[in-house]
């Protein structure tokens, strides 16, 4: 795929960010850009993994202040602002993964994914959740995990999704306080516009509500995703 690059308008908007919290971000040299031409330009992939390391790590007061602002910008795609109940499927959703290790935790859960037949790149998309998790792990204190690639290519994907395995085993996957993690959400998005939303909106909710002592105290799929949508409506 080609090095894209975006102007200051594009990455705002990608970001849901205003003019001034970018040129705050530039000025402190938080985010990669470069000048070429005395014009600021930003590479789409560079954007892709830092914006995805922030959004995990941010308080949860600043996180709900993401997500409030993203909400508003995308409430023309959503119906009445929960959009889980369509993107987590049914058949996306597996209680009892074997897997003990992180590649195993991998593979395991682009095989879910395929269950929804829209992932159009298995293999490669495997390949950019490993690269994903070279960079920093996805696991967040609390036993959860957010796979998502490093790079957001939205032709990977049919449609957007989302699915849920959770181990029968704890799994240790490199969360900050090194406790292990048993529950791992995969988002696949082909739509760039809600790729950080979900991102920001799972983040939220599960360290927001009792979901992840909901989603281990269910006793299958369909509970699992009740669960989920109920976090969703308390959270929102």
């Amino acid at each position: 795929m080609p090095l894209r690059r975006m102007s200051v308008t594009e990455v705002a908007e990608y970001l849901h960010l205003t003019g001034e919290d970018l040129e705050r971000l530039v000025k402190e040299g938080e985010i990669p850009h470069e000048r070429l031409g005395g014009r600021l330009v930003f590479t789409r992939k560079e954007v892709d993994a830092w914006a995805s390391r922030r959004i995990l790590g941010l308080s949860e007061k600043r996180l709900a202040d993401y997500h409030r602002k993203t909400t508003a910008r995308l409430e023309r795609l959503t119906t009445g602002g929960e959009m889980l109940e369509e993107l987590l499927r049914p058949d996306a959703i597996a209680p009892a993964l074997d897997a003990r290790t992180r590649p195993s935790v991998l593979k395991e859960m682009v095989a879910l994914g395929e269950r929804t037949g829209l992932v159009n790149y298995p293999s490669e998309l495997l390949e950019m959740l490993r690269q994903r998790e070279d960079l920093c792990s996805t696991a967040l204190p609390g036993g959860f995990a957010l796979l998502h690639a490093r790079h957001h290519d939205p032709y990977m994907f049919s449609e957007s999704f989302v699915a849920l395995g959770r181990t029968r085993g704890p799994v240790h996957f490199g969360a900050p306080d090194a406790a292990p993690t048993d529950l791992f959400f995969l988002i696949c998005c082909q739509d760039d516009r809600i790729h950080l939303h979900i991102l920001a909106r799972l983040c939220l909710i599960c360290t927001r509500t009792k979901l992840v002592a909901r989603l281990r105290a269910a006793t299958d799929a369909a509970a699992m995703r009740a669960a989920i949508l109920k976090a969703e409506g308390e959270a929102v």
